[in-house]
């Protein structure tokens, strides 16, 4: 290694650059180039080179290179002017990163609102239900006993069953009617809401799942062979840093 004049070295690391310009998998990244650079003062000095910093801003800002006046940044090093649209591009995905997270915490929020709603109109369903089924099953009992009062019987069971009759002052069969009816469309109330409320249910726990998956971790694995600038998941501080000390020396 030490054997190797200052031009080869020069020559590898442009190939580097220029295979990652063709190919996004493969070649030298600003990573690479930042950790060669930190490996020893010869390579630190040849990896700070503007020319390969220049081939750097080619790959990974094509179209703010072009767009970008040249008498403006003729002021600035091609390494710190790619520090800067760096930094300006990080900031521009973590706020989008942002805005994802807040619109997918929206859409739980929202969610939840709607199971919340979903579940007391079951409940106010499930006790209607319950009501008509008392009352009809009530009537049932009153048309029973208005029957077996034409059947001879005792005078207790019979005096039981005329007080069953009397407390009832509305028309027994038209009311079993209607209360069938009511206790017919209360079932399929009860139906459709539980059906909704899995439905929801299911958008929720996929939000929740969207949620976790966008979401940072510190633990979170990160793919070593992302190498483009556009993964703001990936922790650059120490590149940062080593880029700043360069440019203050």
């Amino acid at each position: 290694m030490a054997d190797l004049p200052d031009e080869l070295w020069r020559i590898i690391l442009e190939i580097g650059v220029k295979t990652l310009k063709i190919s996004n998998d493969n070649g030298l990244s600003f990573k690479d180039l930042c950790c060669i650079a930190i490996s020893c003062k010869r390579l630190h000095r040849i990896a700070n080179e503007p020319s390969l910093w220049s081939s750097l801003l080619s790959v990974d800002f094509p179209l703010r290179l072009t767009n970008n006046n040249s008498s403006s940044s003729s002021s600035f090093s091609p390494k710190s002017l790619y520090k800067s649209w760096y930094e300006k591009d990080k900031a521009k995905r973590i706020a989008a990163h942002t805005r994802v997270v807040l619109r997918i915490e929206s859409r739980i929020a929202e969610h939840s609102r709607k199971l919340e709603e979903l579940r007391t109109r079951r409940l106010e369903e499930t006790d209607r239900m319950k009501a008509v089924a008392s009352e009809l099953s009530n009537l049932h009992k009153v048309r029973q006993a208005s029957v077996a009062l034409n059947v001879w019987q005792p005078e207790v069971v019979r005096g039981r069953q005329k007080q069953i009759v009397e407390q009832c002052a509305v028309p027994v069969d038209s009311r079993i009617n209607a209360l069938k009816m009511e206790l017919k469309l209360c079932k399929q109330h009860v139906v459709v809401h539980e059906k909704t409320y899995r439905d929801e249910k299911r958008r929720l726990e996929e939000a929740k799942e969207q949620l976790n998956s966008k979401k940072y971790h510190p633990l979170q694995n990160v793919p070593v062979t992302e190498r483009r600038v556009g993964d703001p998941s990936i922790k650059r501080k120490k590149l940062k840093r080593h880029i700043s000390d360069d440019e203050q020396s």
